[in-house]
């Protein structure tokens, strides 16, 4: 005698395969490794998407790209992944990545700008000190391609592992500006309103893209790309402007 499944039966065994699939048990977890310097943001927007989605919790890992991207060359666990820069998400291997943001150079300067630093050739002054990130770091790198396409030499004070650090110098008295990105001014500005911004025109080039793909395998396919909508979305936009990102649809 053979047996027909009822529609409601197919549909509830459907549900519950891509639960387990997704974390297992009643919970489905969503694992998103991302770039630091996304902390706050993918923070914020991680607790709107698991209060529009019951039963999901969203799982963050938060680091260097270069590094996440290893990760996933190297089979960690991961649905998504939101990197800094092209070549991060080129090397994770994570395909048709979709450019959701963009970062962009400023001179960090103590309130008031003591210096008077307006541009880029200011930082060559005599007495003025300045603070870059390593070149490992996307804040170096980005800054030393913008010294080096205004034709402007000069040597830091220090290679600081990240823009945080290089501020830090700024806000104690150890430099007098920094080369970092805007969020990173944003950020710290925030924390006692010590620093100013001066906007860089010549930097124009050296702007940072940040991506975010869904990474091969997968078994959270439908989340991630619900993640990927709340991340282009008029709320993630505005996340992620008040974040200092300039945020990007396309």
């Amino acid at each position: 005698m053979n047996h027909v499944t009822p529609p409601a039966c197919v549909a509830l065994a459907l549900v519950l395969l891509a639960a387990i699939g997704c974390g297992g048990g009643g919970t489905q977890t969503l694992t998103v490794f991302a770039d630091a310097s996304l902390t706050g943001t993918f923070g914020s927007l991680g607790k709107t998407f698991e209060a529009a989605h019951p039963g999901v919790a969203v799982r963050f890992d938060f680091g260097g790209s270069g590094a996440l991207a290893q990760r996933i060359v190297q089979g960690a666990p991961t649905d998504l992944f939101a990197a800094a820069g092209t070549a991060a998400m080129r090397e994770s291997g994570a395909p048709s990545p979709r450019v959701f943001a963009r970062d962009s150079l400023q001179i960090a300067v103590p309130k008031g700008n003591p210096a008077h630093v307006a541009d880029l050739k200011d930082l060559t002054a005599p007495g003025v000190r300045v603070a870059l990130c390593a070149e490992s770091a996307p804040c170096g790198a980005g800054a030393r391609a913008a010294l080096a396409a205004a034709g402007v030499t000069l040597t830091s004070v220090g290679g600081e592992r990240d823009g945080a650090k290089a501020l830090a110098k700024v806000r104690l008295g150890e430099a007098d500006a920094a080369l970092v990105y805007r969020t990173d001014i944003r950020a710290a500005g925030a924390v006692d309103g010590a620093l100013e911004a001066v906007d860089l025109p010549e930097t124009a080039g050296a702007v940072e893209d940040y991506l975010i793909a869904t990474v091969p395998g997968t078994e959270c396919l439908a989340l991630t790309r619900e993640f990927v909508d709340l991340v282009l979305s008029s709320e993630g936009r505005k996340v992620l402007a008040a974040a200092g990102f300039t945020p990007v649809t396309g």
